[in-house]
């Protein structure tokens, strides 16, 4: 019986391999032999996660001509793998991906480290700040002293709290959107959302159309649910939508669907203008493609003079070619698993329809909670001491990354939680590992792209402040010196792994 689960294939594999930056080497140091390059890179990309534990790879005949190598070096490749660990064979069965014994699994997102780590490692893995409390603590307790009459119902509401979906709806009729009730939607997180309308509107097969770089999860997300990405590269320097591409891409491919993060992009952070949003819905409305968008950081302007502009649904207020996603992970705390939609009332009838095979719906004591907070002004107080731990964050990493890292490039955002960093041509994928070495947990570049782009990058999100921002950036500072030496990335694996 065969001992993997899933398949790599050779010109896929080729594509991820060809995608990275070769380790530097030290100072007199030699090249590696070709086979020992290739060994590297396969490990890297195992234990980075973007090839799974216990996936076939191609035959050696197969790689070394998708490589244009011979076949001697990927069979040298190969047995180095599996002295390493790294690799399982049996004939008949071909050759399946592993991890020595002793090394948790690469995990595929990017969840927050286990309690029991954060004493030794920072985390700089999860855009996710502390609670804000005394909010927290006081939208239980209002949720708690709610909740009686609902107790006496079943406490299934697919469409979510009809006091909640009120409550959302008369938030955007203040942002200068009429909505309805029947236009919401209540999910558990935006990640919730985003999955019932791929459910939705894209099968296995569809193309979406994503931005690149863009969200991780959710771009795993899509990659399960057997969605074809369709890339859309950022405007040149990453700060902006280039939307003659969109244009191109959303004519040619003809996605289903596109998802895009207009207000402080994860992870770039920029902001689009009314001009580029206006153009976007032009284009989507155009090309008959749903237009996802991502408002989870809206809320999220970091600085004074940010003029925010009109949400992306202002230009499709009927919501028939935009879907908007919110959440209250981003703006108030992860751990408050509330996500909602805005659509069409017809689409939002599809979905609830829909969820009857999911999840049934959102649990009701967090629903109360949002909305109770909502309703007493709590929720606009959680969201400025929220915007002022992110300020504060944002200045005390950017001002140590720069003393630590000159080298290192990118441009400060006006708000969200994340800073796109270019590594000064180091690879991202070697920082990551060389990163669990010295005790600084850092997502790299590629797992914000398709096929293995932004090699040269790594996010680093607002979740530390002070001293401790200065720690991660000299923890940054020791993971980048081992890569320089050519140390980041040798045949010892690191002494844990969590992606």
């Amino acid at each position: 019986m065969a001992q993997w689960t899933s398949a790599v294939g050779p010109a896929q594999l080729a594509r991820q391999l060809q995608a990275q930056q070769p380790r530097p080497a030290g100072p007199g140091a030699r090249k590696p032999p070709a086979y020992r390059a290739l060994a590297d890179g396969i490990r890297l990309l195992v234990l980075e996660g973007r090839v799974p534990v216990a996936a076939r790879l191609p035959a050696e005949r197969e790689l070394a001509l998708a490589l244009t190598v011979s076949r001697t070096t990927v069979a040298a490749a190969y047995e180095a793998l599996r002295a390493e660990g790294f690799l399982e064979s049996r004939r008949g069965a071909g050759s399946w991906t592993a991890v020595p014994a002793g090394n948790p699994l690469p995990a595929r997102g990017l969840e927050p480290l286990p309690p029991e780590a954060l004493g030794s490692m920072i985390d700089l893995g999860c855009a996710a700040l502390p609670a804000p409390e005394p909010w927290l603590t006081r939208g239980v307790q209002g949720a708690l002293e709610e909740l009686p009459p609902y107790a006496h119902t079943h406490g299934d509401y697919p469409a979510g709290l009809p006091a909640l979906r009120q409550m959302l709806a008369d938030r955007y009729t203040a942002r200068g959107i009429p909505t309805m009730p029947e236009q919401i939607m209540v999910t558990t997180g935006a990640m919730g959302a985003i999955d019932a309308i791929c459910h939705l509107f894209a099968g296995r097969g569809e193309r979406i159309a994503v931005e690149s770089p863009s969200y991780a999860n959710i771009l795993q997300l899509m990659r399960e649910a057997g969605a074809r990405l369709v890339p859309v590269a950022m405007s040149e320097g990453l700060g902006s939508w280039d939307l003659g591409r969109w244009r191109q891409v959303l004519r040619d491919a003809a996605p289903r669907l596109a998802y895009v993060v207009a207000d402080f992009h994860n992870p770039t952070g920029a902001l689009a203008d009314e001009d580029q949003r206006r153009q976007l819905v032009d284009a989507a409305r155009s090309a008959g493609t749903v237009l996802v968008v991502d408002e989870t950081m809206a809320e999220l302007h970091l600085d004074d003079d940010v003029e925010m502009p009109r949400p992306v649904c202002a230009f499709d207020p009927a919501g028939s070619t935009v879907l908007t996603v919110g959440s209250a992970s981003k703006a108030f705390w992860a751990g408050m698993r509330i996500g909602w939609v805005r659509a069409a009332p017809d689409v939002i009838r599809s979905l609830v329809a829909a969820r009857a095979y999911a999840d049934l719906g959102t649990p009701v004591l967090e629903q109360l909670g949002v909305n109770w907070l909502m309703r007493t002004g709590g929720w606009e107080e959680a969201v400025t001491l929220r915007r002022d731990q992110a300020r504060e964050n944002r200045d005390a990493l950017v001002t140590a990354v720069r003393r630590e890292l000159p080298e290192w490039e990118f441009s400060v955002p006006r708000g969200g939680l994340t800073l796109w960093v270019r590594t000064g041509g180091l690879s991202g994928s070697r920082l990551a590992e060389a990163g669990e070495r010295v005790g600084v947990r850092v997502p790299s570049g590629p797992r914000f792209g398709v096929d293995g782009a932004f090699e040269g990058f790594v996010r680093l999100p607002f979740t530390v402040g002070g001293p401790v921002a200065d720690e991660a950036a000299a923890r940054l500072a020791a993971a980048a010196r081992l890569v320089e030496s050519g140390a980041g990335g040798g045949t010892e694996p690191p002494r844990s792994f969590v992606a």
